[in-house]
């Protein structure tokens, strides 16, 4: 099936045939559904966000790492009416946070523009000797999106079995939707994501020249299944490789991602903003849309 057509594939797998859906005449639309604008590098934030505007990106979604640091978030999202965050602790972050609850972030998730829990999962790169813990912190963010409603946004690396396992058992105890975030794993993990009903968000590594199997990853996601993100700051795709990373360069993952697949930018972008609105049910669409 990996050389079979688009449209092929995705009936094979159940998606809804793509049709050309472009938007306003000569806008791509686009949304970028994971970004961390506390961080540093988004001191001075306006500017970062108009020329994201100028490019089409009419929604951002603004990442929670740590619950320490989630007043900085709610000040954020009230500052702009575009703006919407997650609440969570990142796994690389769960041993500093061992403590939060689910009834915590369920109770944060109350608020009208936290829209996603997490991120939060397993990364062995860096920390594997936490993992016990991240494990904790990961099944408590799957009850709190089971509970509220909202989407899992899940960080995964060097883990692949293991997210697998969780995300299968947990679902058997009642489904939940989610996320596999700025996907780098294997096929395999992406298979069973789907299978469980999950969708496949892909970042400026999927624009990288060493990241081909990303991009076979991406030709077998079902189109109605898949998101496009920054990750902003970090993973800047080209032409922009080795600058700080921001919202406005989704529009050059998409286009390199529309080009791996054969469809056009403006496809690319209506469909997977579509997915964006379908997931993260609890933000509005733009009235002129």
């Amino acid at each position: 099936m990996a050389d079979a057509p688009r449209s092929v594939r995705n009936a094979a797998s159940g998606a809804q045939p793509h049709r050309p859906q472009t938007g306003r005449a000569g806008r791509v639309r686009l949304v970028d559904s994971h970004c961390h604008l506390d961080f540093p590098d988004f001191e001075d934030l306006p500017p970062f966000l108009e020329r994201a505007r100028a490019r089409g990106v009419e929604r951002f979604v603004t990442i929670s790492t740590r619950m320490k640091t989630f007043d900085g978030l709610r000040r954020i999202v009230a500052a702009h009416d575009d703006v919407y965050c997650s609440v969570g602790v990142h796994c690389l972050n769960a041993h500093e946070e061992p403590d939060v609850t689910t009834a915590e972030l369920v109770a944060a998730a109350q608020e009208p523009k936290v829209v996603a829990i997490g991120e939060a999962g397993l990364d062995y790169h860096y920390t594997i000797e936490t993992r016990d813990i991240q494990e904790v912190g990961f099944r408590r963010h799957i009850a709190a999106a089971r509970e509220t409603g909202l989407p899992m946004v899940i960080h995964a690396r060097e883990a692949d079995e293991d997210i697998a396992a969780i995300l299968e058992e947990e679902t058997g105890k009642g489904a939940f939707p989610f996320v596999l975030h700025c996907f780098s794993s294997g096929a395999e993990l992406a298979r069973r994501g789907l299978a469980l009903g999950g969708y496949i968000s892909f970042s400026g590594i999927a624009t990288f020249k060493t990241a081909e199997s990303i991009r076979e990853v991406a030709r077998f996601v079902p189109l109605d299944r898949m998101l496009v993100e920054t990750d902003a700051p970090y993973l800047a795709p080209p032409p922009h490789r080795g600058k700080r990373n921001e919202p406005a360069f989704v529009a050059d993952t998409a286009a390199h991602l529309a080009k791996t697949l054969g469809i056009s930018a403006e496809e690319l972008g209506e469909r997977t903003t579509e997915n964006f609105y379908r997931l993260f049910s609890k933000v509005p669409a733009p009235v002129n849309a």
